[in-house]
Parts: C-alpha cells; sequence; structure tokens
C-alpha cells in the first residue's frame, strides 16, 4: 500500500513571494507553490503524474483541491492564489494541511460567473478553455478567478461530474463538457407582444408625394377637358335605341396631395424605382369638323388582284363589251 505525503505547511499569498520567485499570473490559476524537500518526499513515495493535493484548513474544516506549480517556495512555506486564500478563510502565516489525493478526471462542470460583466465577453467558452489551463482541479462550491483584458472575474463551481466524495474532478488531458449557469444579478429581459395597430380607412382619395412629382392634379384636369374624336350616336341591330354613356364626374376637390405616401408592398427581391411618366400625344386634328365631300375616303379593291382601283373612274371601260348570251364572264 504506497504512502501518502501528508505535511502542514504555513501558507501566504502569491503577492508575497519573493520577487525572484514570484510570478504574476499564479493568482489566476489553481497551483500552488511547494518547498523543494516536497518534491524529494513524493519522489521517494512514488507518487505518480499528475501531483494533486487537498488543502485543508482544519480549523474551519473547509478544503480545496489543486495541482502544483513549482517547488521553488521556502522551507515549512506554501503560496497560495487569492481567491483559494478566501475560499479557505486564511490569513497569511495559517497552518494548512497538504495531503496528496487522487482525484477523478472530469467529464462535465457547470459554472456561474459572479458578474453580469461577464456577458461582455464575445466568446466565454474560448475564453474559459485558455484560462483552464492554468488550473489542475475544480472543486465544488470554489470561486475562481479569471483575468481577461484587465478584467478580474469571478467565477463559481457549481457541480462536476463524475460525482465523488472529493466533490472534485481533474482537467488535465480530459475532454470537459461546460455549462454555464445565468450569471448573479441577470434579469431575464420581458418580451411582450405589441399590437399592430391597423389604419383606419380613409374617406377621401389621398395622393402621395408621387402625386406631387408627376403633377397629377393638372393631368386630371385636362383629361378632363378633353375633345371628344367621335360625333353622333350608336346604333343597335335590334332597332332599339342606345342609350347614352355618361361620363365619370371626377371631382378635383377630394384629391389630396398633401398626405402621407400610401404603402407599396412589393414581392422579395423586387426594387421600385418609380413610374415611368409618358406624356399623352397630342392629336392636331382633334376639334376639326369632318367635311361632307370625304366622309368616306380610301381605295377599292379588286378580285382579280392584278390591278388597283385607284378611282372610279379610271376603271370604267371606255367602249361597253358585247358578249353573246351564252357566255358569262365574271370580274
Amino acid at each position: 500500500m504506497p504512502q501518502k505525503f501528508e505535511e502542514y505547511f504555513r501558507c501566504y499569498p502569491v503577492d508575497m513571494m519573493p520577487e525572484s520567485i514570484k510570478k504574476e499570473d499564479a493568482n489566476y490559476g489553481g497551483k500552488i507553490f511547494l518547498p523543494p524537500n516536497a518534491l524529494n518526499k513524493l519522489t521517494m513515495l512514488h507518487i505518480r503524474y499528475p501531483m494533486l493535493f487537498e488543502l485543508l484548513n482544519e480549523k474551519e474544516n473547509l478544503r480545496t483541491f489543486s495541482g502544483v506549480l513549482e517547488f521553488v517556495a521556502e522551507e515549512g512555506r506554501v503560496y497560495l492564489p487569492q481567491w483559494m486564500m478566501n475560499t479557505l478563510h486564511v490569513q497569511p502565516g495559517s497552518v494548512l494541511k497538504v495531503t496528496n489525493q487522487d482525484v477523478p478526471l472530469g467529464k462535465f462542470v457547470k459554472i456561474e460567473p459572479q458578474s453580469v460583466d461577464f456577458l461582455d465577453i464575445s466568446d466565454p467558452k474560448a475564453v474559459l478553455e485558455n484560462v483552464l489551463r492554468k488550473f489542475s482541479t475544480l472543486t465544488v462550491n470554489d470561486i475562481i478567478q479569471v483575468n481577461y483584458n484587465d478584467h478580474i472575474y469571478g467565477i463559481k463551481v457549481l457541480e462536476v461530474k463524475p460525482e465523488s466524495a472529493f466533490n472534485s474532478i481533474c482537467v488535465i488531458e480530459t475532454d470537459l463538457e461546460t455549462d454555464f449557469a445565468p450569471p448573479v444579478g441577470y434579469v431575464e429581459p420581458v418580451y411582450s407582444k405589441q399590437e399592430k395597430k391597423k389604419p383606419a380607412p380613409s374617406t377621401k382619395n389621398v395622393m402621395g408625394t408621387m402625386a406631387h412629382s408627376i403633377d397629377y392634379v393638372n393631368i386630371a384636369k385636362g383629361a378632363a377637358d378633353t375633345v371628344e374624336s367621335f360625333h353622333g350616336q350608336g346604333q343597335k341591330l335590334s332597332g332599339k335605341v342606345a342609350k347614352p354613356v355618361k361620363k365619370a364626374d371626377v371631382d378635383l376637390e377630394k384629391l389630396i396631395v398633401s398626405g402621407e405616401a400610401a404603402p407599396l408592398t412589393l414581392p422579395f427581391g423586387q426594387l421600385f424605382f418609380g413610374f415611368p411618366l409618358v406624356p399623352p400625344k397630342i392629336d392636331e386634328t382633334v376639334g376639326e369638323e369632318p367635311s361632307s365631300s370625304h366622309v368616306f375616303s380610301g381605295q377599292g379593291q379588286s378580285l382579280r388582284q392584278s390591278k388597283k382601283r385607284k378611282d372610279f373612274k379610271q376603271h370604267e371601260s371606255p367602249k361597253p363589251k358585247v358578249h353573246s348570251p351564252e357566255v358569262i364572264e365574271i370580274d
């Protein structure tokens, strides 16, 4: 049965390490500094890698787990990150019991950020993956500290799997699934459905900005004043008198061109750049009375289709042809 490493050390925060061996980023990790004689004892006991330790405050009965970063501390001392000092409720110079333990490899961890500022990180999973490289273990109810972009974030460990008596897992060389709980102080936004107000139907013909651009009022007035091209009355084959067609009365006073533009609904992917303005063609002969001598004009057509009659007099033959009664000629 292998023997266990079990020693008592006085604990100090990393900030109190001598400048020659001090590491600034060690405060935001999960590893401790032990003296060189601890390495000799661990080697003699054949403690296998990774070397994981249980840190116990017997006075408060508080514990956590960690790895070791270096064996450079002074004899009888152990240096801890500040968040470990807070977790164990110890002061500089307090006595800690350090024991090596075999912590199971982790498969799952659920964490809870201690501030809503953690939501400002664009990719928290990538940041956490990079930060966990400085940790060897994660223990339930520990509040670790993460330094990202010169901002310190507190993260509490809520749950770990697989479950064990240690309530801790090893995060070295393992595939770890991570779940995030809502940050402390986070309030879920309340979304309310907004009722769309239907526009009230207008009693007048309201024209928008397009009416201004094409001068619709003057076009409507000009259309009402057009001269009729054909005069007379229509006749029915039945002999009944045709009813005259009434003109549509256009009340120009009801046209309002100062209103808002009506919504233009187009299918997806179609753009609208306005209607083309095509001015009407003006007929110069409009308004002239047709002369009685030229009511019907045109050219006649022959069934022979060999010669086109330009005039009725030209088609008359100078001498009448005499035919025998037995011969019939059809023009």
